[in-house]
């Protein structure tokens, strides 16, 4: 890629963050608006609650650009917990090393960790992660070693094992058991809601005070039904409107007839419930049919882009570039492609690498 053209992704994603952050804020004090983003109703009444917002040790997003006939656009921001550190950082770097003088964009891994070793202070921290999900130990394995170069203890941990008392954090494990300086979640934010009360999850979105990455604030910009209030916002939100295409209640579009449109979850992860007609067979498409007509405050309807594709020996393939904001900077990019026009679990890793604007 260009310089030029990932100066001008850079500067994108820095101005989207600007946005996201301020009208979740805004969010935040609207609690009609909090009903309309399709969140678990135990965290939506912890949202509309007045205690104090948990703060955050640092806020990581990556908003995924799409190449289209019409130009750039994005498909959706990763606010809650993105992934793709590793093959951002590390492969990317590994790819580097064979196509002088063509560079990475950046190092996110490092990044994400400099900002966290620089909150802690030396102090412990827990990466929580979901047991039995491998990807995301290993995320929180390949963080814990760049934390430990910065003279940072951190372990990986599950939210049973935190205890939260008068709002600090402490961890309960064989390896550590006392006050945490600061929590890294690589924990869904909507599955906090199944977790009893007892683990004290409400402390991940208000009232604690040992930090969290991410805050559990992010997850009102995770929803993909955001778009859906930001006429009722007095935030300007100009980026967005320019890069997002359009997006709809399912109410308010056909999309059941033609291909104009995709079916959305408003909380879903690697593309899982991204519904493209003629990517399912008949039988799934009617049941997804169904769902939305019962309940459609669960989905969002977004105008389809024409992706434009990339040559390659394999074939044509979609690349879909991730690029990452550390406390509201651009620090990197997790690159994929894909032979369909779906970026999903099943797209392939690639490097992305900057080239002199000659």
């Amino acid at each position: 890629m260009p310089r030029r053209t990932w100066n001008r992704l850079a500067k994108w994603s820095e101005q989207l963050t600007a946005e996201t952050c301020a009208a979740e804020l805004e969010i935040l004090h609207q609690p009609l608006l909090l009903d309309e983003l399709g969140l678990p109703r135990a965290i939506r009444n912890i949202l509309k609650q007045s205690t104090p917002l948990t703060p955050a040790i640092t806020r990581v997003m990556r908003f995924d650009f799409h190449y289209t006939t019409q130009g750039w656009r994005i498909s959706e921001v990763n606010s809650d917990v993105p992934g793709g550190f590793a093959e951002a950082s590390d492969l990317t770097a590994a790819m580097a090393a064979h196509y002088p003088p063509a560079q990475p964009a950046g190092d996110p891994a490092s990044a994400w960790a400099e900002a966290i070793a620089r909150s802690a202070k030396g102090g412990r921290v827990a990466l929580l992660a979901a047991p039995g999900y491998m990807e995301d130990q290993q995320i929180m394995a390949y963080l814990a070693r760049k934390l430990a170069t910065r003279g940072c203890t951190a372990r990986l941990a599950t939210p049973g094992q935190i205890q939260w008392k008068n709002g600090i954090a402490h961890l309960d494990s064989t390896w550590f058991a006392g006050e945490l300086a600061a929590v890294v979640r690589f924990y869904q934010g909507e599955w906090l809601a199944r977790l009893p009360l007892r683990c004290g999850w409400p402390h991940f979105f208000r009232g604690g005070r040992t930090p969290v990455s991410n805050a559990g604030l992010a997850l009102i910009s995770e929803s993909k039904r955001f778009p859906l209030v930001w006429d009722r916002l007095r935030t300007a939100l100009p980026a967005w409107r320019a890069l997002l295409p359009e997006t709809r209640h399912p109410r308010a579009v056909d999309w059941t007839k033609g291909d104009k449109w995709v079916l959305k979850s408003a909380l879903s992860n690697n593309g899982d419930a991204v519904c493209m007609r003629e990517l399912m067979s008949a039988r799934v498409w009617r049941r997804k049919e169904w769902s939305a007509r019962l309940f459609p405050g669960a989905l969002v309807a977004q105008r389809r882009f024409e992706p434009a594709p990339l040559r390659t020996s394999d074939g044509p393939v979609y690349p879909c570039i991730g690029v990452y904001t550390i406390d509201g900077r651009a620090a990197g990019a997790y690159a994929r492609y894909s032979p369909k026009q779906l970026i999903d679990f099943a797209a392939i890793d690639v490097a992305l690498l900057v080239t002199a604007d000659e």
